[in-house]
């Protein structure tokens, strides 16, 4: 009988493994039959390879590589980030597409083009004085010198002579408004990369130096040129051109100055280093530290800025939002809180409390003991789980890249086989693609690449024989601010928050703040030491030396 039983049993166990086996089977079948039909939820980048016998380049089997159509949200699904009472949600997927300040309004336009108009109109005024000065006389632009019947034509033919040391002045005046000219356009005259707040003081105090200029030099010579007429009519001697050349000659030379001036004060001022500077940035704490030089704390935010673009990692909000593991969920949902007291008047609304000697606080100071090192495990698996997929990405890549070859004859029976960049890419990409979505997953950088531009830059690489690590560079080493696509805008809108007077120039302890959305710039000033440096010289006859020997050493 117990036989019989034991037969009996196994063999329902055996019926009931059947069953469930088929039913298996039947799950699998109609979960294959759904992912079939539906292209829209098909994993990225899966690839369909035939093999058919019956055609064959030199006897060998050909593979048709296919890649189906995939969604461009190729990472992973869209991961919102959102507020607990916020009523709307972004995908940092969609970053590019948040609402941005219009950058082309007129408020802008004004402040970016009003102060270079003026500058520019006032440069040109002053460059073409001299040349004006100089072809005013000759053209009978006084009436009062041309047209007085006083002077007669030997006067005025005598006054308006050019000698040979004037036309020598001439010719000087010529080369240095051309070396003006080239001077100003090599250092000035170049489209500003921002627009400051408070006015520029160098920038200001030089325009008004130089309106002062043309303007004294204008009188005077309206001034001389009429006080001349006024001596010849009374029979005096007058200012003739060969004067008025030359006081033109002294007009070039002190516009020269002003521009020598300019180029100390905008340019070589601020390069030698007298402070230290700390940027630190607020979401992920990544810093960074520089020497500055004496600038005002408007051109030092810029400058700032200049760093943070070109040199400040990527900021990837992802990375410090480190995922819950299965035994923090099961702690959490474990801990239960009793009234020990049963005093509380909410006991009878299903809500228990827990008193300060509950097993509840207990539990609480556990967990909270316990959360830094929860987080140093997940930390290290999450670094290990990093470098595990890196290694497959990197072998998947110098594989895939294995494939490849350039095709250097140029057979026409090659040439008809042959392949392009873009098709070379898509052929290869579907043997690196899970690799490098795993890694872009685990890195958390999937939003930053879509499938479009990974495959360009593949088909990039190849028709630049790049090897696989170059290939792979966007995504192993993390780039500048600069290199992300979010960041690819004309205009980028800061706010600059300071105790100070933003014209005024940097000191010891002074710190300000750059804001943008969630991204806080924290910058503090220090002033660099002053050095002492004093000679000290060795006897030679010090370089000598004595072995000390005893039984313990082992020389």
């Amino acid at each position: 009988m117990e036989t019989e039983s034991v037969r009996s049993e196994l063999s329902s166990r055996s019926r009931r493994s059947s069953r469930h086996r088929q039913h298996t089977h039947r799950s699998t079948r109609s979960t294959k039959s759904q992912r079939k039909d539906c292209g829209d939820t098909m994993a990225p980048f899966q690839t369909s390879v035939n093999i058919n016998p019956d055609i064959g380049r030199d006897g060998q089997e050909v593979i048709e590589v296919q890649i189906l159509p995939q969604d461009e949200n190729w990472g992973e699904t869209t991961t919102a980030v959102t507020g607990n009472t916020s009523e709307g949600s972004q995908s940092m997927e969609d970053i590019s597409n948040w609402p941005m300040d219009n950058d082309t309004g007129i408020g802008i336009i004004c402040s970016r083009y009003f102060g270079t108009t003026i500058a520019l109109g006032l440069a040109f005024v002053s460059f073409v004085s001299p040349l004006a000065m100089v072809v005013l006389p000759k053209i009978g632009f006084f009436p009062d010198l041309s047209d007085n019947i006083a002077i007669q034509p030997s006067q005025r033919i005598q006054l308006l002579a050019c000698t040979a040391e004037c036309k020598g002045i001439l010719l000087s005046i010529a080369f240095k408004l051309v070396l003006l000219a080239i001077g100003v356009w090599a250092v000035f005259l170049r489209q500003r990369n921002a627009i400051l707040p408070r006015i520029f003081v160098f920038r200001a105090m030089t325009l008004v130096i130089l309106a002062v200029c043309v303007f004294s030099y204008w009188l005077f010579y309206i001034v001389q040129v009429t006080e001349a007429t006024k001596a010849l009519a009374v029979g005096e001697d007058a200012i003739d051109y060969n004067a008025l050349v030359a006081y033109v000659s002294s007009f070039a030379d002190t516009l020269i100055f002003i521009h020598y001036v300019a180029v100390i004060l905008m340019e070589i001022r601020h390069l030698e280093p007298v402070y230290y500077i700390k940027i630190v940035r607020s979401p992920d704490g990544e810093s960074r530290s520089y020497s500055i030089g004496q600038l005002s704390i408007q051109r030092a935010a810029v400058w700032v800025l200049q760093k943070y673009y070109t040199e400040f990692p990527i900021y990837n909000p992802y990375l410090e939002k480190i995922p819950i593991s299965k035994s923090q969920r099961k702690a959490q949902s474990s801990i239960k809180f009793y009234d020990v007291d049963g005093s509380n008047t909410n006991a009878s609304s299903g809500q228990p409390r827990s008193g300060p000697g509950s097993c509840g606080s207990a539990g609480r100071r556990r967990d909270s003991s316990s959360a830094h090192n929860e987080r140093y495990y997940e930390e290290a698996e999450r670094e290990r789980r990093v470098r595990k997929r890196r290694a497959r990405l990197v072998a998947a890549a110098d594989d895939a890249f294995a494939h490849v070859r350039r095709l250097r004859s140029a057979a026409p029976a090659a040439a008809s086989s042959a392949l392009g960049p873009r098709e070379a890419a898509a052929a290869v990409f579907p043997s690196l693609a899970r690799a490098l979505q795993k890694y872009l997953r685990a890195t958390r950088q999937q939003p930053r690449h879509s499938a479009d531009s990974v495959l360009a830059h593949l088909a990039r690489c190849l028709s630049q024989d790049a090897s696989p690590r170059a290939f792979l560079e966007p995504f192993l080493v993390e780039g500048p601010v600069l290199a992300a696509e979010q960041e690819a805008r004309p205009v980028q809108r800061w706010s600059l928050i300071s105790d100070e007077l933003l014209a005024r120039p940097l000191a010891d302890g002074i710190e300000f703040q750059l804001r943008q959305g969630d991204i806080y710039l924290i910058c503090s000033i220090k002033q660099l030491p002053k050095f002492s440096l004093t000679e000290e010289v060795v006897d030679p006859k010090s370089n000598r030396f004595v072995l000390r020997l005893n039984s313990e050493t082992s020389v």
